[in-house]
């Protein structure tokens, strides 16, 4: 019997086909890019850690370091008096210029190009992103394992990435930088919503088509940036 064991199992080896090959986790590689990119201009939209197209609603103690901006719309709740918005209902051009500020950068992060762009899809999570442009077609999740940005050692190395649709964060996940990376280095392009699990850690500026939405103790290392829609917080860190 064990000599038929060990002969199955050599017949197994030679063909390739084994157990083990199955269930193996997948690695992933990403391609390293030689491109440098120049980081994208926020002009007046780089004062803000929070800027919204509709509204911005916020619940329980949030702590934002940085301005907080409304337009076109009007509706503000949930802050305390700490915290002042600049909206047009106090007749802001600030507010006004950070918006139109926002939707260069946008396009100009839309419309980078590079022949060495990225290509990714699905969870990102586990992954170690280098300098470069990234492109997704579709969505993107961090929903298990941490994405580390690495730099290399260039401090003033850019990442940015392109979404068409949406990205989320599933809670506890984090954005780690390493090699130097600094936040303010990595733009997030999203044609449509961003939305962060609880507790969840996250970097660099999100600038969305439509809206953010941060679920309870989720926090930004960069800025909160809504075209069209609204921003909403729950008790959350915002550093710019």
């Amino acid at each position: 019997m064990l000599l038929i064991t060990l002969c199955t199992v050599l017949i197994l080896l030679i063909t390739g086909f084994t157990s083990l090959e199955i269930t193996k986790p997948k690695t992933n590689s990403i391609p390293f890019q030689n491109i440098l990119l120049e980081p994208v201009s926020l002009a007046s939209a780089s004062d803000f850690a929070v800027l919204a197209g509709s509204s911005i609603n916020n619940t329980g103690n949030s702590r934002i370091d940085g301005e907080v901006g409304l337009s076109p719309g009007f509706w503000v709740g949930g802050f305390s008096q700490e915290v002042f918005v600049w909206t047009q209902n106090i007749k802001s051009s600030k507010s006004t210029q950070a918006k139109l500020d926002l939707t260069a950068a946008y396009n100009d992060a839309e419309t980078r190009r590079s022949k060495d762009v990225v290509h990714l899809h699905g969870n990102i999570g586990g992954l170690t992103l280098t300098p470069g442009l990234y492109n997704s077609t579709s969505s993107l999740s961090i929903s298990t394992g941490n994405l580390t940005f690495d730099a290399m050692g260039k401090p003033d190395a850019v990442f940015i990435i392109q979404i068409a649709s949406r990205l989320s964060t599933r809670p506890e996940t984090k954005v780690v930088l390493k090699g130097g990376a600094l936040a303010s280095n990595i733009f997030w392009q999203i044609g449509e919503t961003a939305t962060f699990g609880s507790h969840s850690t996250f970097k660099g500026t999100v600038m969305a088509l439509k809206s953010i939405k941060f679920f309870n103790g989720a926090s930004l290392d960069g800025r909160g940036l809504s075209r069209g829609g609204e921003v909403d917080l729950a008790s959350n860190t915002i550093k710019r």
